[in-house]
C-alpha cells in the first residue's frame, strides 16, 4: 500500500480527460496534476524542446514525491517517455493514440486519426500503425489551431466548428466508420464531433484503458492506496487557473504555479 500520489502532467488542461478516467477507476488515490499550459501546444514544438520539458514536468512531480507518473499527453509520450524510463526509477504510463482497437474493429477498413503533428511524426505512432493497421487506410489529419483554442476554453465556438468540419470532411469522404482521437485535449470536442459525423462512425479515446493500465501496475508494483479516505487531489497550472477550474467545474483545488 502506498498513499503518495500519482502524478499527471500534460502541455495543458487536455490530460484532465485522463484524470476523470483514473479518478473513477481509483477514487481514493490522491493526485497531482501539472498543466503546462504556458508551454502549449507541445504538438509543433521540436523533439528536443518536448524532452526538455517532459524532464522539467517529471522532476517537479518527483519533487513532490508522486509514486507513479502518467505522461497525459500524446505527444509527450511519443516523443519522451522512452528517455524518461531509462532515466527515473518510477513507473511512467503513456499515451498512445488507439490504433489498434480502431483497426481491428473497422468494417470499412477505413478510420480516421486526429492528433497534433509531434504525435503523427513521431517513430512510436508508425511503428504502431505498421503493426496493427497494416490492411486499414488510415486518413491522417494534423488539429492544428484546436488546442489553443480548448486551452482559451472555446469548446463551442464557430472557429473551433470551422476547423473541425475542415478536418473531418475528408474522413467522411473516405467512408471512415472509426475516429481515433490522438490528442487527451480533443475528448473535450466529442459533442461537436457527433454533430458532424454519421451516426456511424464511432468515436474512441485512451482515457479508459490509460486508466486501467494504471491501476494494473499500481498493483503490479503493490503501490496501489487501498484505504478508504477521501483523496487528497491538487492541480497546478502556469497558465489561466479559471479556464482549468471551468473544465473541472471547480470541484478540486487549482493553483497557479511558475513552472
Amino acid at each position: 500500500m502506498s498513499n503518495r500520489p500519482i502524478g499527471i502532467f500534460d502541455s495543458g488542461i487536455g490530460g484532465t480527460s485522463i484524470f476523470k478516467e483514473i479518478h473513477e477507476l481509483l477514487p481514493y488515490e490522491d493526485i497531482i496534476y501539472l498543466a503546462d499550459s504556458a508551454n502549449a501546444p507541445y504538438g509543433n514544438k521540436s523533439e528536443e524542446e518536448i524532452l526538455k520539458l517532459s524532464i522539467k514536468n517529471t522532476e517537479l512531480l518527483i519533487n513532490k514525491d508522486c509514486k507513479l507518473i502518467v505522461v497525459a499527453c500524446n505527444t509527450a509520450t511519443t516523443n519522451a517517455i522512452n528517455y524518461l524510463r531509462k532515466n527515473y526509477d518510477i513507473p511512467f504510463i503513456g499515451i498512445e493514440p488507439a490504433i489498434k482497437p480502431a483497426s481491428l474493429n473497422s468494417i470499412s477498413k477505413s478510420i480516421g486519426i486526429l492528433a497534433t503533428k509531434g504525435t503523427l511524426s513521431s517513430a512510436l505512432f508508425h511503428k504502431t500503425s505498421d503493426l496493427y493497421a497494416k490492411d486499414v487506410t488510415i486518413i491522417e489529419r494534423i488539429g492544428e489551431g484546436l488546442v489553443p483554442l480548448i486551452e482559451a476554453g472555446k469548446l463551442n465556438s464557430d472557429e473551433t466548428r470551422e476547423l473541425l468540419k475542415e478536418f473531418i470532411t475528408p474522413m467522411i469522404k473516405a467512408n471512415i466508420d472509426y475516429l481515433v482521437l490522438g490528442c487527451t485535449h480533443y475528448p473535450y470536442l466529442i459533442p461537436q464531433l457527433k454533430e458532424l459525423l454519421p451516426e456511424h462512425v464511432k468515436i474512441i479515446d485512451s482515457g479508459l484503458a490509460v486508466a486501467r493500465q494504471t491501476q494494473a501496475i499500481l498493483k503490479e508494483k503493490q503501490l496501489l492506496n487501498i484505504g478508504n479516505n477521501p483523496p487528497e487531489i491538487c492541480f497546478f497550472t502556469n497558465g489561466n487557473t479559471e479556464v482549468l477550474n471551468t473544465i473541472i467545474n471547480h470541484q478540486f483545488s487549482v493553483r497557479y504555479l511558475n513552472f
